[in-house]
């Protein structure tokens, strides 16, 4: 579109006749020889001299308007339109298109949806693709002119200079505690990751991410992160293992360094143009950009599910209610799993790429996205935005006066209309209870309502260490598996009024012993009734790997209630619960050799009865190890 729309602008040039002065001519006709060979300053020389020597030669206005134009200087194209158009009546409507996109571009929103409306009134025969985006152009003009009279909070924060430098950085990505951002650098047209921690509140000073990454001889750009960090998806241009222009790749932290870039191969990279992924919290969707065939115009945002096999299924475009006609940019699905930012020139905005924001909806369609408004969005390109875990910030890159370098990365906080739904997270480092030595184990987080992992993955081999989101207003199991250790129980249910407010744990593993005893906290039943209720079957699942792990173990399933009601009644009730359990783990193929049941009723509370909590805890399920 943008190539055709050039030949269109410069097109529209040859429809008006030459100077009657002679010098205005000459000066024309020596620009011509320059503009062939793309000599764009001296061209602008002598057109100047030629409109110099003579105020009304429209022909060389209209010639310094679509250079000015292919050069990005959209004010000097305005200001050079502008004077074609008083220089002499306008035969041809395709300069009031010219100067009206100029002037949306430049944000005179009123001048430019009147050029539009002209260029409709005298361009009846006009290519339709040019009504269609002149029409496009003042839906543009009406909502800017109506937003801009509802302007929304901003105050953009430079994120410091240890941060940003005299080069461009752009692109920010940032894990859920918001303790690292990764960033895009461009060093002499290089693109490589850089990285800076926060320690005691500030940043420290940036670094180059990794040589396992970065090279000198390819562009490395437009990344996710992982909200846990240990997951880099990015874009990188003309590798050897590529399957077309740019293709997208995956990383993964290794200790205090990152493994070699895998790219991510056919089901994902295409002959076509593929970049900007976005990855979601939980791993299973990625996000991206692509101008692949099937899509609805240039440049689309399409997504790849994860499969049970640990592969990518065939993208899929996210529809119209995401894509346009036009250009869709930089996706950013924000860790609750739900709210899409993304830059379009195709909705209703200020003039070029805005940002907007979308819902996922019941059905698993996004809404239509909404502007974030002005000032967020300008009539300048305002793209490559991302929001903090705790949707309080937002983060983009600009090149706003007062700045270290070319572009720099600000920061500001998001009105509270523009926010993601509540998440918080749970960071931790698992341990063994005797050594202290970090462990490499197993965590699955599952939301007990969608039956989904939340987060499913190995901690760190050297450090132990794991992050994961969990959006609020759910439950969730929390289990930790590790070889020769038991199996460790927990759970969450995250209201609202918990979200922005992270657990941080250091998790002790006991190894398997006799005497060793484990709470199942995500064992559900209804009141007075032992029927196990769907939740209960992830951890009672992960209870049946252990058991199968160690064929030798033994057990004893334990059934407690609290101390209301009748004592033989709570003695039965925990008998049955007790043995709901036994029955679901032999019918998982458990060897009834490695188990037995009891009901210990209110015999044996772990917590006190005299209040409501202490009450709900001491109606649980344990399991005690009696044989190893």
């Amino acid at each position: 579109m943008r190539k055709f729309l050039l030949i269109f602008l410069c097109l529209s040039q040859f429809a008006y006749g030459q100077s009657t002065i002679k010098k205005a001519q000459t000066s024309f006709e020596d620009a011509q020889q320059y503009v062939r060979q793309n000599v764009f300053d001296e061209a602008i020389k002598y057109l100047n001299d030629a409109v110099k020597a003579d105020p009304k030669f429209q022909r060389a206005y209209l010639q310094l308007g679509d250079i000015y134009k292919r050069l990005r200087n959209t004010q000097k194209a305005k200001e050079n339109y502008r004077l074609a158009v008083k220089s002499a009546a306008v035969e041809n409507a395709n300069v009031y298109f010219n100067l009206g996109e100029t002037e949306l571009q430049t944000g005179d929103y009123k001048e430019a949806k009147q050029n539009f409306e002209l260029f409709l009134a005298h361009a009846a025969n006009a290519d339709q693709k040019f009504r269609d985006k002149a029409q496009k152009y003042i839906a543009d003009c009406n909502f800017s002119m109506e937003a801009i009279k509802k302007p929304v909070p901003y105050e953009p924060f430079n994120m410091g200079f240890y941060v940003n430098s005299e080069h461009r950085d752009y692109f920010p990505a940032l894990t859920a505690d918001g303790q690292q951002i990764i960033f895009t650098r461009n060093i002499q047209g290089n693109e490589d990751f850089y990285t800076s921690v926060k320690k005691n509140g500030e940043w420290q000073k940036a670094a180059s991410l990794s040589e396992n990454i970065n090279t000198p001889n390819f562009n490395e750009g437009a990344q996710s992160i992982s909200p846990d960090g240990r997951y880099l998806f990015f874009t990188s241009c003309n590798r050897p293992d590529g399957a077309g222009r740019c293709d997208l790749y995956v990383c993964r932290r290794e200790g205090k360094d990152w493994s070699a870039p895998v790219n991510l191969g056919p089901t994902i990279n295409t002959p076509e143009w593929e970049s900007q992924p976005s990855i979601s919290a939980d791993g299973s969707t990625l996000y991206f950009l692509s101008n692949r065939n099937g899509g609805f115009g240039g440049y689309d945002i399409w997504k790849s599910v994860m499969n049970d096999e640990g592969q990518w299924t065939t993208p899929t475009n996210l529809g119209p209610n995401i894509n346009t006609p036009y250009d869709e940019a930089t996706p950013f699905i924000h860790p609750d799993g739900k709210t899409l930012y993304f830059s379009s020139d195709g909705w209703p905005g200020f003039g070029q790429k805005d940002i907007f924001y979308s819902k996922l909806q019941a059905d698993g369609t996004f809404a239509k996205p909404i502007n974030l408004g002005y000032p967020i969005n300008t009539f300048n390109d305002e793209f490559g935005f991302v929001v903090s875990a705790d949707g309080k910030e937002g983060l983009f890159s600009s090149n706003l006066s007062g700045g270290f370098g070319d572009v720099d990365i600000y920061r500001f906080k998001l009105p509270e209309n523009l926010k993601p739904n509540p998440v918080t997270y749970v960071k931790g480092i698992i341990r063994d209870r005797e050594t202290k030595e970090t462990l490499e184990a197993s965590v699955l987080i599952i939301n007990l309502k969608t039956k989904e992992a939340a987060y499913n993955e190995y901690t760190d081999k050297s450090t132990g260490d794991f992050m994961a989101v969990m959006p609020a207003n759910e439950q969730y199991s929390f289990n930790i598996l590790a070889d020769g250790y038991l199996l460790y129980s927990n759970h969450y249910d995250i209201k609202p009024t918990d979200a922005n407010k992270p657990y941080e744990v250091e998790i002790l593993l006991d190894k398997i012993s006799i005497g060793s005893k484990v709470l199942l906290n995500n064992i559900f039943f209804d009141t007075n009734k032992y029927e196990l209720l769907p939740a209960s079957m992830v951890e009672l699942n992960l209870l049946a790997e252990t058991l199968k792990s160690n064929a030798t173990m033994t057990i004893e399933i334990q059934g407690h209630t609290d101390n209301v009601g009748e004592v033989k009644a709570n003695q039965k009730l925990s008998e049955n619960r007790a043995k709901a359990v036994y029955d679901y783990l032999i019918a998982k193929g458990i060897d009834k050799k490695q188990l037995t049941y009891k009901g210990y009723g209110e015999e044996k509370p772990a917590f006190d009865n005299t209040t409501e909590e202490g009450r709900q805890k001491n109606r649980r399920t344990e399991f005690l190890v009696v044989k190893i």
